[in-house]
């Protein structure tokens, strides 16, 4: 478990990494930095969901760093980065190629803004990160 009570999944040098942003508010922005353990070489691919997809879809826009390089610019709409259910398991990560994670720090800037085809509840964004273990 991690420290924000997701399992990391470890699969032959490959660790599936979860990290929770609580959306509370309508209208608002939530920022918060996460860190990668140490062992942790790369990061191959970025993945959000939630436990309320039409609130993410249809309210949803993100700005995600990692090591201070941006992935996602402010305001990239969370309904380019979800998969749906048609997408085949392996395909569901949006690829980074192999970026170091330098000094370890992933930043989420979370953005919800109103909109009419989705009333605000509080809804929970995860942030799934595949990535490579270093080789010892």
């Amino acid at each position: 478990m991690n420290e924000n009570n997701a399992p990391a999944i470890n699969i032959a040098g490959i660790v599936k990494k979860r990290f929770d942003l609580l959306i509370t508010a309508g209208d608002a922005t939530y920022t918060q930095t996460f860190e990668l353990d140490k062992t942790i070489a790369f990061v191959k691919g970025v993945l959000l969901t939630s436990d309320k997809d039409d609130l993410m879809y249809y309210r949803g826009s993100q700005k995600i760093e990692i090591n201070r390089q941006e992935i996602f610019p402010e305001g990239y709409e969370s309904k380019l980065v979800i998969s749906g259910i048609n997408c085949p398991v392996n395909q569901r990560y949006y690829l980074t190629g192999n970026m170091p994670i330098g000094n370890g720090l992933v930043k989420i800037e979370y953005k919800d803004k109103d909109d009419s085809r989705a009333p605000f509840e509080a809804y929970r964004i995860s942030l799934y990160l595949d990535c490579e273990l270093k080789a010892y």
